[in-house]
């Protein structure tokens, strides 16, 4: 198929962009010779010991397909079918798996009001209630994003509050971690120190949406170690065993070795930083949220989308604000931002005119 000469560019999503060329690389240099499947293979028993490496509390790593598998199967294996979890109202596992956790999982959530996406052990207080109460669903896990749907990120800090939170009722922890390196590059710690303070018992560990082809991890910690033979079976029955593991193996070593997933984060948050930069002054424009990661929550006319969009993809968060949602990735270049910005520079000078 011909590449269009003049492809739309997006700032959609990380997951419109292309695969990292060194990805593509690790791919194609396995490509060759056979090896065992179902995670037997070298790559698979390499890519434990490297997840260990970074993550010196990690037990046991289980690849899937996609971050919607890595949630639900977190909250399957943890949870009794009569235990609920706790999560930020805006959260992807709350809004965007098109209620897996329930059809799945079977599992309820309950979600709680954030403050720019994030939750406080203060406003989680009230939830934790009628335990031991047969009739009501009971809170067993409390599920955060780092960073979160609105591109914040949690501090050192506010994870131990967190973590004294759930260790307080008694709750397990599971972070989703899809754009996790970009956390750790914002607040300027490894990701060893951000586990130190969290101490989750489960971490979805992102790929796609960092320059991956398709390649997600569910990592189970010490803390927790009992849940990883069970996982072993539910991966299976939820259609997440990978035969030809090596192939997301390969994906993910390639990321986590000789530091590709800190440039990839830099990189983008440092286009995100960039383009905040760059449209700062411009009239009409609101900024709704801090820019901690790799994306940047904008309010607008609503007459400007049409004309936008002929140039760029981009989506709209909350449609009742008309809030967009602008995000960069590996390949987001100086030249986009700088085109974008005199694009809605000009948008401004004609909403003046009129």
């Amino acid at each position: 198929m011909k590449a269009s000469s003049s492809p739309l560019r997006s700032f959609g999503s990380d997951n419109h962009s292309g695969v990292h060329p060194k990805i593509l690389e690790a791919l194609v240099a396995i490509n060759q010779g056979h090896a065992h499947s179902y995670g037997e293979d070298p790559l698979s028993h390499q890519l434990e010991k490297e997840i260990q490496r970074l993550m010196p509390l990690a037990h046991k790593t289980f690849l899937v397909f996609n971050g919607t598998a890595a949630n639900v199967l977190a909250l399957k294996v943890a949870l009794k079918s009569h235990q609920a979890c706790l999560c930020s109202e805006v959260s992807h596992l709350n809004l965007d798996e098109c209620a897996a956790p329930e059809r799945v999982a079977g599992r309820k959530l309950i979600p709680r009001p954030s403050h720019d996406g994030k939750l406080r052990p203060e406003d989680l207080e009230e939830s934790i209630i009628r335990r031991g109460d047969q009739h009501f669903a009971q809170v067993r896990m409390l599920s955060i994003t780092q960073p979160t749907e609105l591109g914040t990120i949690y501090t050192l800090e506010e994870l131990k509050d967190l973590r004294e939170f759930c260790s307080r009722h008694k709750l397990m922890l599971h972070i989703d971690g899809a754009r996790w390196a970009n956390a750790a590059c914002f607040l300027g710690v490894s990701w060893e120190q951000m586990l130190q303070a969290a101490d989750p018992d489960l971490l979805s560990l992102g790929g796609t949406k960092n320059g991956l082809m398709g390649a997600e991890a569910l990592i189970v910690f010490e803390r927790a170690r009992e849940l990883a033979e069970d996982l072993r079976y539910q991966r299976k029955q939820l259609l997440q065993l990978p035969s030809k593991t090596r192939f997301l193996a390969a994906q993910m070593l390639a990321y986590l070795r000789d530091d590709l997933y800190l440039e990839i984060a830099h990189w983008s948050l440092d286009r995100a930083q960039e383009l905040e930069q760059a449209i700062s002054g411009i009239e009409g424009l609101h900024l709704q949220y801090p820019v901690q990661s790799n994306a940047l929550f904008v309010q607008f006319p609503k007459t400007w989308t049409k004309a936008l969009r002929q140039k760029y993809f981009f989506y709209i968060w909350d449609e009742q604000q008309w809030v967009a949602r602008w995000m960069t990735s590996f390949d987001t270049t100086s030249e986009d931002i700088h085109n974008f910005a005199q694009e809605l520079r000009q948008q401004s000078q004609k909403e003046r005119s009129l």
